[in-house]
């Protein structure tokens, strides 16, 4: 029987429910963190928990909840229950009695085969609502994603008025042209805390950032194209839509995702 985290108290996880009478809870309201555990070591919590604090702030949703209560239950609820490898969620809820559950599953991980022979996504036109803040609000999401399964693909990259490739539902997107990688600017997706371990790691491999997306009319220029979370480490993409993509670069992209997964 699993627990989980109410408020920084350890519970059962049948327990963790939210009053659907809640005006924030039917407004969404909430911002959450998908974080990794290996090993019973929680993967840049810091970083989570810097990033759950900027999803509160640009919502104006304010709680009680310390990053050292945050942290503290996380590994309260590790010891508890004996965790080694799972993925962990945090959701705090905002309204006049602030509401913080940790939860957790079993860790999500993906065969050899994804990143040896790539995985194939879609377009999907539709732009993230608040795209610097890390809400509940997915129901695009929702559905862009599940468009692209009905089609046979891994993935939805989503596609703004201009044409421009910005993000998937639940990754980073970029292109590599020769020794540049081009991705969106921070200001038009959400920053996952994977991405900024890629570029590290891309940097240090010797390649150059530029923060000009792709758009929907060049992403067959690129010499590879890949995405990038939490789960996923960075994988490349085989086809868009159907479409065959280069796979020029896919030996970077096996670079990339093992040192940034060294850095766990």
């Amino acid at each position: 029987m699993r627990s989980a985290i109410r408020n920084g108290e350890i519970i059962r996880e049948e327990e963790a429910v939210l009053p659907v009478t809640y005006r924030e809870v039917q407004y969404s309201f909430s911002v959450y963190e998908a974080l990794r555990i290996t090993g019973g070591h929680i993967v840049h919590l810091d970083d989570h928990l810097r990033r759950l604090e900027e999803s509160c702030r640009s919502i104006k949703l304010e709680h009680p909840f310390t990053d050292e209560m945050i942290g503290s239950s996380i590994n309260a609820l590790i010891r508890a229950d004996g965790i080694v490898d799972a993925t962990a969620r945090i959701l705090v809820v905002g309204g006049p009695a602030p509401l913080f559950f940790v939860t957790y599953s079993s860790l999500l991980s993906y065969p050899d085969s994804y990143y040896d022979e790539g995985v194939p996504v879609s377009l999907y036109y539709g732009e993230r609502f608040l795209p610097r803040a890390k809400t509940s609000n997915l129901l695009m999401q929702y559905i862009a994603l599940e468009e692209a399964k009905s089609r046979g693909s891994f993935e939805a990259l989503l596609v703004n008025r201009k044409g421009q490739v910005l993000e998937g539902t639940r990754s980073n997107f970029y292109g590599i042209y020769g020794s540049t990688i081009y991705t969106a600017s921070d200001d038009l997706v959400l920053s996952g805390i994977t991405r900024i371990s890629v570029i590290r790691a891309a940097e240090e491999l010797g390649f150059s950032i530029i923060y000009t997306p792709p758009t929907d009319s060049n992403l067959y220029m690129f010499d590879s194209l890949f995405i990038s979370s939490t789960s996923m480490g960075a994988m490349p993409v085989s086809s868009v839509n159907g479409n065959p993509m280069k796979r020029d670069r896919w030996d970077a992209i096996r670079d990339i995702c093992r040192l940034e997964r060294e850095w766990e």
